[in-house]
Parts: structure tokens; sequence; C-alpha cells
């Protein structure tokens, strides 16, 4: 079974987080809310506190398939300004392991130099924050080992993307089509 790590900072954007944990554990792929806090309750944008499954300090890296960046302000703000996280999605990056972020926080990996020669997207008024990659106006860009995503009203399609790359398309699919997404289906 993958595994992901999604991370919560004060100011986080609380629907793309929570639409990224809600969709993949439908799937059946184990993903954590990691406070980056000393506390396991995080406060997001809108001034929602949601408790988070674990601390960074217990997460478990190791087993871990993907790292998961939601957007939202201050809170990409402060997961730049996180090192141990940073250096985690340096690190992930390099030894070619999943990376994904939505909204503002792609910035975050280009910050970093993750979004080099790949292909990205990002909340609107971002763009100059992909340092290194193609801008591309698209709901989700996945270029390699790396998943971005605009905004909230993309996460459906964001956390699509993620279950496609840690299980199936036809998985993604089956969930999106479980929550009635596209009345195509």
């Amino acid at each position: 079974m993958s595994k992901s790590l999604i991370f919560l900072a004060p100011g986080y954007e609380e629907v793309e987080m929570l639409t990224v944990v809600d969709m993949l554990r439908r799937a059946g792929i184990e993903i954590n809310m990691v406070s980056i806090t000393g506390t396991l309750e995080v406060t997001g944008s809108h001034n929602i506190t949601i408790k988070a499954d674990q601390l960074f300090a217990n997460a478990d890296f190791n087993s871990t398939d993907m790292l998961i960046l939601p957007g939202g302000m201050p809170g990409t703000n402060n997961l730049l300004a996180y090192k141990p996280l940073t250096d985690k999605l340096v690190e992930f990056n390099n030894s070619g392991k999943a990376v994904a972020a939505v909204c503002a926080a792609p910035s975050v990996l280009g910050a970093l130099g993750i979004l080099n020669g790949k292909n990205a997207t990002c909340y609107p008024g971002f763009e100059e924050k992909l340092t290194g990659a193609t801008y591309q106006k698209q709901p989700v860009v996945r270029d390699g080992n790396v998943i971005t995503s605009r905004s909230m009203g993309t996460c459906i399609d964001f956390a699509g993307e993620i279950i496609t790359l840690l299980d199936t398309k036809a998985k993604a699919d089956d969930i999106k089509e479980k929550i009635i997404y596209n009345d195509t289906y």
C-alpha cells in the first residue's frame, strides 16, 4: 500500500488539505496529516482548527512514497520557513520520490529548485515563484515525480492525479464517480 504525508502549517487552506486526505483515504491510500508545529491542533487560513494525525518529529519518511503541500496563506510561507520539511522535499525529489503542491504551495517547490526544467501550475499571481518551471494554465500538471495544481477548486482533480500516481487512473476515476464529481460518469 502506498503511503503519503500532507503537512499542516498555521494558515494552511483547509479545503485543499481535507479534499486530498478524504479522497486518498477513500482510495485506500494511507495518508497522514502531519503538523509542523509543536501541537497536533493546527488552525488554517479560515480559522478552522484541525487535529493532525502526528507531529513532524514522529513522521515515518522512510516508508513514505509522497509528500504533499496544501496552499493557503500564510500557510505556504510557514511551510517554506520550516527547514526540516524543505530538506525532506529536496531529499524526496532528488531520489525520484513524488512531491505534490497546490495553490500557492508550488512556490515552495520553486524556491527549492524542485521545479527546474518542469512544467507546473499554481494559483494566479504566483507564476513568477515557480522558479525554473514552465507555467501551464491547467487545473493540474504532472511532470515526472511532481504534481502541481491551481487552487481549492481544482483539488478533486489534484487528488485524482495523486491517486493515479500512487495507484491507478481506474482507481482515481472510481473515486470521482462515487463522489459524483462529474455528471458525465
